[in-house]
């Protein structure tokens, strides 16, 4: 006859296999946050020691900056004049027409433009990144660049770096103005704001600091969605199948880490301590 269990037992097993369950995610998300620090720290060298594919870094530039315009100019054109629409007649109803020009170029340029830009891109260019070297960890193309002695962080990692490094804050720039223009446009055809005073009241409400701030996010952003998209992939595994879980894997951490970030850098450069 079966001894019955004792409540209790079954109570800290329950707690065990629970706080072993939480440990493994711990440690997997130290592990995660290690190899990105370890990737960025062996790209940082291989671009200090002026070990660069510039050729390779141009093309990228291209593939992954230049394609991406096209959607990046229309999220923040749409972006802008949806924001402006929301605002203008409200603000004009309340007598503060003259400020919705500072308003709409204010979030734009400090956080829609670079937060939007970089989840767009990431959403195209990470995944691209993850798909295309995860495709060559699994047909074993990393390992014969290993064995031929070619470091796949320099061939690999660097080009796609350095491009979105370049890129990101120069979509920024266009999407910041689109953004701007756009809300412009709403604002004088819903709530007949002149063009002057919609850029009279940007001119005085933003200035070149926060233009400066606002790409170096985007610098940071591009730096994330490049390491991200690049370790999901040199760590894939799995066939075929362990590409699309990268893929969809590099796609997800890029964006909510760009959102974190985004709080970060926002709290520490305008003054949130």
């Amino acid at each position: 006859m079966n001894e019955v269990e004792n409540p209790a037992e079954i109570v800290e097993r329950a707690s065990v296999r629970g706080l072993e369950g939480i440990g493994r995610k711990v440690n997997s998300f130290f592990e995660y946050i290690g190899g990105i620090t370890t990737l960025g720290g062996e790209a940082a060298t291989t671009v200090g020691r002026l070990r660069i594919r510039f050729a390779e870094t141009v093309n990228q530039c291209y593939l992954l900056g230049y394609q991406s315009l096209v959607i990046v100019l229309l999220t923040s054109l749409f972006t802008g004049m949806v924001f402006s629409l929301e605002s203008a007649v409200q603000a004009v109803q309340y007598g503060f027409g003259n400020f919705v020009g500072g308003i709409v170029s204010y979030t734009n340029v400090r956080e829609l433009g670079p937060m939007l830009t970089a989840v767009v891109v990431a959403g195209r260019v990470c995944a691209a990144i993850a798909a295309e070297i995860g495709s060559m960890v699994v047909t074993e193309q990393v390992e014969a660049l290993q064995s031929l002695g070619l470091a796949p962080v320099r061939f690999l990692v660097v080009p796609r770096l350095l491009a979105l490094m370049i890129m990101l804050p120069l979509l920024t720039v266009f999407a910041d103005v689109v953004g701007i223009y756009g809300g412009m446009w709403i604002a004088h055809a819903q709530a007949h704001i002149s063009y002057d005073d919609f850029m009279s009241s940007a001119r005085q409400t933003i200035g070149f600091e926060d233009v400066v701030k606002g790409l170096f996010k985007a610098l940071v952003f591009g730096i994330l969605i490049a390491l991200v998209g690049s370790y999901q992939g040199l760590t894939t595994k799995g066939g075929a199948a362990g590409v699309g879980k990268s893929t969809t894997g590099a796609v997800v951490i890029c964006i909510i880490l760009i959102f974190i970030f985004n709080f970060v850098m926002s709290y520490f450069l305008y003054g949130g301590g």
